[in-house]
């Protein structure tokens, strides 16, 4: 964020720019791989699932199956019926046939019959125990294909059971379930196939690409092909996304830090010398007729090369530099510099808010540097109002003294940010101060059903009983507003009221706010 030389910035811009490439490919490397693996297991999983729900099928198949092999040795008008039931309740199957001596004599849907196993399906080879085919369709639903499943009888000589299934619910009942992870699959048996691409049986030669995962089913001349693409257009597209964005987040890090490193003190020194610095006001009204009654003064810095820097970096780093000091007293120049104009705008009597950090407050030139401030503003025109972070180390015996030279100065004391450090207590405690400003983490909280609103009330009853000032900090709604002047808060500031405005806006700001009378 500092830059010491030209030379130096291109380096840090070079290095982050580095980075953030390297960061950038690796990281949508590894969130492309981990979408890769990813849909690698998705892959192994769903072949796992199919084959499992095959082989299920079919060993339930297998035992239905078992108990008509003994109705081999009966006549068919004897078993028909018993067929017929067992067809009806087996799930997708079309049609039970009992076969002896190499002929089909019983139909669980026509009835008795007399056709060569051969002639009804040539592909299957009744010396086997278990053989299986696909055919494009049978004598009841020609246009429909079918696996035929052949489990030979071990006590009759080229005898057994012959089953049709139903081909158009098994692979499209497992592929609509989960179509968006693959791009189909396969039921293979000998050279013939039936996919989800095609509504007919095709040879295996015309299946268009190689799978991706193959499965054979355990005791069956079956073989399932599942099909899909190793990596989508949408993982690469994640990828390069998380990429630019850890990529960019790292550069622009790096860029921060190296910058900061760079020299931030003589940085500091050249944003005074150069005018980088400026003022912003943000008006404080009465929370009951909404008039104004003074501002809180806010220091801006505007980097010729890193831009507007937040005030939390410059002043955490001009604290640690130990260049707060030149930092406030540019403040009051600023300041002082605006006063005539700023007369003309606030009526006597207005509350000047300044921070100042406990750096300052301790330093030996403190009590000359405000008495200095104090007489080079408009005489008795502005109350200046020092600003204390309550979060901020103060050595208690000198601060006591400070604050009371202060108060016989004509100066008032705000403890800022109230409640959001660990000595809140021991601030009211030890220290007289005039205003107590509400962090604005309590006001956003209002309306809202947390633990916040009992905590504010209690921090608004204790203000009372210590006879200080309340001010809101962070004031961003109506319904805030009414609510901290319902319950008793002095003062208000926020984006509801005026953002910190510039000397120019400032002189020309015309409050646009208002609230129910009721």
């Amino acid at each position: 964020m500092f830059t010491r030389h030209l030379s130096s910035r291109r380096k840090v811009l070079m290095l982050s720019m580095l980075s953030a490439l390297i960061v950038a490919l690796l990281c949508g490397g590894m969130q492309f791989f981990y979408s890769y693996h990813k849909r690698d297991v998705k892959y192994d999983n769903l072949i796992s699932d199919l084959r499992v729900y095959m082989e299920s099928y079919f060993e339930e198949l297998q035992t239905s199956i078992d108990k008509l092999q003994p109705l081999t040795l009966s006549e068919c008008k004897d078993v028909k019926s018993e067929l017929t039931s067992r067809a009806s309740f087996s799930l997708n199957v079309r049609a039970f046939l009992l076969v002896k001596d190499k002929m089909a004599f019983c139909s669980s849907a026509t009835g008795p019959m007399h056709v060569p196993l051969n002639e009804l399906v040539p592909d299957i080879d009744v010396n086997k125990a278990v053989d299986m085919a696909l055919l494009p369709g049978t004598p009841m639903m020609p246009e429909k294909p079918a696996i035929v499943l052949w489990h030979r009888n071990q006590l009759i000589k080229d005898g057994g059971v012959f089953t049709s299934i139903n081909l158009n619910l098994t692979p499209y009942l497992l592929y609509t379930a989960r179509q968006d992870e693959f791009a189909g699959i396969a039921l293979i048996i000998g050279n013939t196939a039936f996919s989800t691409h095609s509504t007919r049986l095709i040879h295996i030669k015309d299946l268009d690409d190689r799978p991706l995962r193959s499965s054979q089913i355990k005791g069956l001349p079956l073989t399932i092909n599942l099909y899909g693409d190793i990596w989508s257009a949408e993982d690469l597209i994640f990828a390069l996304l998380f990429g630019l964005l850890c990529g960019s987040s790292i550069g622009l890090l790096c860029f921060f830090w190296l910058m900061m490193r760079a020299n931030p003190r003589k940085e500091i020194l050249t944003g005074i010398k150069q005018n980088q610095f400026h003022v912003v006001y943000q008006p404080v009204v009465d929370s009951k007729d909404l008039q104004m009654r003074g501002v809180e003064v806010l220091m801006r810095w505007q980097h010729p090369g890193a831009g507007a820097i937040p005030p939390d970096a410059f002043i955490n780093f001009a604290e640690a530099q130990q260049l707060i000091v030149p930092l406030t007293l540019h403040l009051f120049d600023l300041i002082r510099r605006d006063a005539p104009a700023l007369a003309k705008r606030l009526p006597p009597g207005s509350k000047l808010g300044i921070n100042i950090s406990p750096g300052h407050l301790h330093a030996d030139s403190f009590k000359d540097d405000m008495r200095q401030f104090a007489a080079s503003l408009p005489p008795d025109h502005f109350q200046i109002v020092l600003e204390i972070t309550e979060r901020d180390m103060l050595n208690q015996r000198e601060a006591t003294r400070l604050f009371e030279w202060l108060h016989l100065e004509g100066f008032e004391i705000a403890v800022d940010d109230f409640g959001t450090g660990h000595s809140a207590l021991i601030y009211l405690e030890h220290f007289t101060m005039d205003y107590l400003k509400i962090d604005r983490g309590f006001v956003s909280a209002i309306g809202m059903e947390t633990i916040t609103s009992p905590v504010l009330d209690a921090v608004l009853t204790l203000a009372r009983r210590l006879n200080m000032v309340t001010v809101a900090e962070g004031v961003e709604t109506a319904e805030q507003a009414k609510w901290l002047r319902d319950h008793g808060v002095n003062l208000l500031q926020g984006y509801w009221i005026s953002r910190p405005l510039i000397l120019e806006q400032f002189l020309s700001w015309k409050p646009d706010i208002h609230l129910d009378s009721e």
